[in-house]
């Protein structure tokens, strides 16, 4: 059944886009790629389609083409996005804050908007939001981002509701720290202010470490391919064992332990003492 079904992977030039992508195909799925510039995908097992999320004709077009070719599609994996670089909240412009959520969010609700008929009328699909432990758990010094991918949880769930009784099934897959390009394309904060230099370099110091024992991407691909396999698909998949701790964390750890925790670990307090 799965050497039938077609696959559309938004951000999938590299990463984890690339590596659902490349899962997905492996597995037996006609798999369409997105990224802005399109292109060819080289000797990758799937086609590449030029498709900006934050485009609304863009985003109609490469779905209206790729109907057009197949027929249908029965599994959307929301992948695009971006972040930006360690900083305080307030170093991050109106402007800027719009276009993180444009990209991160409102590219989701284009891309759902323009399937959700086609899957509607075939009484089946799936769509899979690649969301982030941070949708559940606060990031100082990463607040938009964080807002962004709480968003993607409240929207994902909500979908969920609303589509299972049309044959439709929404997951949202919560990876924590995944070895990828992505911090390399952190947009910078574009209201520095000098109040936060120092723990701004402090924190990319740190967050570089960690990427250091980061999972593969490959890790995020497998909890995708599970969601969109599974016969009754849960709504959330933490992939990896430092993501499943923290999901553990939040569920059942006091609010006080948990607070004191992330503290801890990013130094807040001994940073503001200093």
């Amino acid at each position: 059944m799965i050497k039938s079904k077609v696959a559309l992977v938004t951000g999938a030039s590299s990463g984890i886009g690339q590596a659902t992508a490349q899962r997905l195909a492996h597995a037996g799925y006609k798999v369409y790629g997105t990224s802005r510039r399109g292109g060819q995908a080289g000797s990758q097992p799937f086609a590449m389609l030029a498709l900006d999320v934050t485009s609304d004709e863009s985003v109609e077009a490469a779905v209206q083409e790729l109907i057009h070719t197949e027929g249908r599609i029965d599994l959307l994996v929301n992948n695009a996005g971006f972040g930006v670089a360690p900083a305080a909240a307030e170093e991050s412009s109106i402007e800027q804050a719009r276009s993180i959520f444009d990209t991160n969010f409102f590219g989701i609700v284009r891309m759902t908007r323009a399937v959700v008929p086609h899957m509607r009328k075939q009484g089946a699909g799936r769509i899979i939001n690649i969301g982030s432990v941070l949708g559940f758990l606060p990031m100082p010094y990463g607040a938009l981002y964080a807002a962004t991918k709480h968003a993607v949880e409240g929207y994902s769930e909500s979908l969920d509701h609303e589509l299972r009784t049309r044959g439709i099934r929404v997951s949202v897959i919560e990876p924590a720290y995944t070895k990828t390009r992505f911090d390399a394309n952190f947009a910078e904060p574009d209201a520095k202010l000098d109040e936060y230099r120092e723990v701004r370099a402090a924190l990319s110091k740190t967050l570089n470490e960690v990427m250091a024992a980061a999972d593969e991407p490959a890790v995020v691909a497998d909890a995708v391919l599970k969601a969109a396999a599974a016969s009754h698909p849960k709504v959330r998949y933490t992939p990896g064992g430092l993501a499943s701790r923290l999901r553990f964390l939040r569920r059942f750890a006091p609010s006080g332990l948990l607070d004191s925790g992330i503290r801890k670990d990013l130094k807040l307090d001994l940073r503001a003492a200093s």
